[in-house]
């Protein structure tokens, strides 16, 4: 599925500056946070990736992980509840 969006430009005396939205559903969907950095990756001349500097894990990463934790709690004897 696409998102069809519109290059803005802005001409500011001696500077120019091009503007692309970001769809909000997209936004949402992969997390973005306000101020996060972000690179472009510029492939040919028709083919730009966005991708992110900070990269975050992804979801079989999150899933290895929770599996790990699981095994890990499930090894560890039950505390013994003292005397009163």
């Amino acid at each position: 599925m696409g998102y069809k969006v519109k290059i803005q430009k802005v001409d500011r005396g001696t500077t120019k500056s091009f503007y692309i939205n970001f769809p909000a559903a997209l936004a949402e969907a992969s997390k973005l946070d306000k101020g996060e950095e972000m690179e472009w990756i510029v492939e040919d001349k028709n083919t730009f990736v966005l991708q992110r500097i900070k990269s975050l894990p992804s979801r079989n990463e999150k899933l290895e992980k929770q599996t790990k934790n699981a095994v890990k709690s499930a090894k560890k004897p039950a505390k013994k509840a003292k005397d009163a």
